[in-house]
């Protein structure tokens, strides 16, 4: 049976009939997509003051020495983590900025975009109070994990922001793989919780060193399996739809080329016993860039989903119809 006509889906309606519509989404758009690059581009110099031991180079918060700009004390590792901060700090900017384009465009939006523009924008002060926990608490463990987590919420929070804002044409034959990219999607974001967690323990230093928190350490090493069949499984699902819309295969095609990447970066990470930092950044800045991927398929998949459901069950009714 060949698959309904799909006109458009739930997520964009409003653009469709009115270009000041499209016009506003399209400017929401652009602006969450800055955000996103500009939130991986912290995540990955937030590692970077981390294997730099650079966390408590400002210590005082949310100045630094007391200053917007110490110059006076900058060095290498101020200079990652006063970095950090001021990227911390744009991005709330213009999450602030994003709540209120959302507001004054909120009738030419779809109604969840203002609630889910409030949802980043709380992501991203609980984001900010971490951040000063960490430094006032001394980069205590538990909140330098959470504070990882959070970061990655929020960057979830705005690509699945940004591909339903996207223009996409469904093509009705997305099946069971938006549940195989969700899936895919939590087994990464918990191995990137294990990492961060390995990370702010210096689990990997100790267990080379004294056999301590080796448990925590092994744990990361074995969580590589269930991601990595993950996104096999999903790129496999992909190759075997041939109809499937193109950006869904270009997405599960990338996932799959950084799965590899991050295995190799991991194990190149492991045998130089983590002393080449750049080898650790990227680790983890691959593996943000995996969560990312994996979230912006299966949000593109669930449209797929439902509005081949839509049209389907507008063919039943129509068919279902008495006639005059």
């Amino acid at each position: 049976m060949t698959n309904p006509s799909f006109s458009n889906t739930p997520f964009t309606h409003k653009s469709s009939a009115n270009p000041s519509a499209f016009c506003a989404q399209t400017l929401v758009r652009r602006w969450v997509w800055k955000m996103a690059i500009a939130t991986l581009l912290l995540m990955a110099v937030g590692s970077a003051t981390r294997v730099m031991n650079a966390g408590l180079a400002c210590p005082d918060w949310p100045l630094c020495y007391g200053q917007l700009i110490p110059t006076a004390q900058m060095n290498l590792q101020v200079f990652l983590e006063w970095f950090h901060r001021l990227d911390a700090s744009l991005i709330g900017l213009m999450a602030i900025g994003l709540v209120g384009l959302c507001a004054w465009h909120r009738e030419s939006l779809p109604t969840w975009l203002p609630w889910a523009s409030l949802v980043a924008l709380f992501l991203i002060v609980v984001q900010g109070i971490l951040g000063g926990l960490t430094v006032i608490e001394l980069l205590r463990f538990d909140i330098v994990t959470a504070h990882l987590g959070t970061a990655l919420l929020f960057f979830c929070t705005l690509l699945a922001i940004g591909m339903a804002l996207l223009p996409y044409k469904a093509s009705g034959n997305a099946g069971k793989l938006p549940w195989l990219g969700m899936a895919a999607a939590i087994f990464v974001y918990g191995q990137s919780i294990i990492g961060g967690l390995v990370g702010s323990r210096w689990a990997a230093h100790q267990c080379f060193g004294v056999a301590d928190l080796c448990n925590v350490m092994n744990t990361h090493i074995a969580g590589v399996v269930p991601p990595t069949l993950a996104v096999v499984a999903l790129v496999i699902s992909v190759w075997r739809r041939p109809a499937l819309n193109s950006w869904l295969r270009n997405l599960a095609n990338i996932a799959g080329l950084l799965v590899v990447l991050q295995i190799a970066l991991g194990v190149a990470t492991f045998k130089f016993r983590l002393q080449v930092e750049p080898l650790t950044v990227c680790h983890q800045a691959i593996g943000a860039a995996l969560l990312g991927t994996l979230v912006c398929f299966t949000v593109l998949s669930l449209r797929d989903f439902f509005a081949y459901r839509t049209a389907r069950q507008s063919i039943l009714l129509s068919t279902a119809a008495p006639v005059a």
